[in-house]
């Protein structure tokens, strides 16, 4: 009789799979045989730190270059499909409505693939100017952007807040959903698979009180996107360092439907628009 091998559901820091370096581990709702790492806010401090230096290998690859590592991102997850519907079915979900979930990941990642190089013409422009000289409106990527993911749906709630940031070249530290948090620390597994640079993407489990709040209060996050209502205590603190903070408030079926989540709304609030003037020869 073979051996058995129980998962250790680790972290997803700077490219690499760290234990939490508090020791913890906690067990999810409902799910008292498996425990998975606990992050502290020393494991949100040390993920902004990989996630600042991941930000430049990602911000400076080509914007086609970003999209087809996220279309590859789509094929891994395709190849995976078996194992990636099991870690959902470990968060609750039936077979059905596992199936249908990844299906939803894998359409929304193909999507936002696609709108990599196309932002350049979608929100930036040559604008109309009286003069000897040429005016354009560039985009560029904020930062580093901290992501609170939603409880459900587990995969599609924390793709649907991180896709539209890394089409937009910034680099993302999401704490995930606490109830369910497998097929999201899976995902690190395919992201160290797919081309994604190491501190691009990183991924923490444990407690949202825990997280949630040193994600808003870091002084070195650039930004905020979190799933749900909007929360005062989040917003209070992320007004320190004047971080741009936006709340995804979606009821279930808006979640569970491609098309409400393949927008602009979650893209442009997390770039920035550069003017470049240049003069032209008389």
């Amino acid at each position: 009789m073979p051996l058995p091998v129980p998962k250790t559901y680790k972290l997803y820091v700077g490219g690499k799979f760290p234990r939490s370096e508090s020791g913890r581990s906690f067990a999810p709702a409902g799910n008292p045989a498996l425990n998975v790492t606990r992050g502290s806010r020393k494991d949100v401090r040390d993920a902004v730190v990989a996630a600042r230096a991941g930000l430049a290998a990602w911000s400076r690859a080509s914007s086609y270059l970003r999209g087809q590592i996220l279309y590859r991102l789509a094929e891994m997850l395709e190849s995976r499909r078996d194992a990636m519907q099991q870690e959902l079915r470990l968060g609750g979900a039936t077979a059905a409505a596992a199936r249908k979930e990844l299906d939803t990941a894998i359409e929304l990642t193909v999507w936002y693939a696609g709108l990599c190089d196309k932002l350049q013409s979608l929100l930036g422009s040559q604008n109309e100017v009286q003069g000897p000289f040429f005016a354009f409106s560039t985009v560029e990527p904020t930062g580093v952007i901290g992501v609170v993911a939603p409880e459900q749906p587990a995969l599609v709630g924390l793709l649907a807040l991180m896709l539209p940031l890394l089409a937009g070249g910034n680099a993302v530290v999401a704490a995930l959903g606490e109830r369910a948090p497998f097929a999201g620390l899976a995902l690190g597994e395919v992201c160290a698979s797919s081309d994604v640079p190491a501190g691009a993407v990183n991924l923490l489990a444990g407690h949202r009180a825990e997280l949630a709040p040193a994600l808003a209060a870091h002084r070195d996050v650039d930004g905020l996107l979190v799933g749900g209502a909007p929360e005062r205590a989040l917003t209070e603190a992320a007004a320190d360092n004047l971080k741009r903070v936006r709340f995804a408030e979606l009821g279930a079926t808006e979640w569970s439907a491609p098309r409400r989540l393949q927008n602009l709304s979650w893209v442009e609030p997390f770039v920035e628009v550069k003017s470049l003037w240049h003069p032209v020869a008389p």
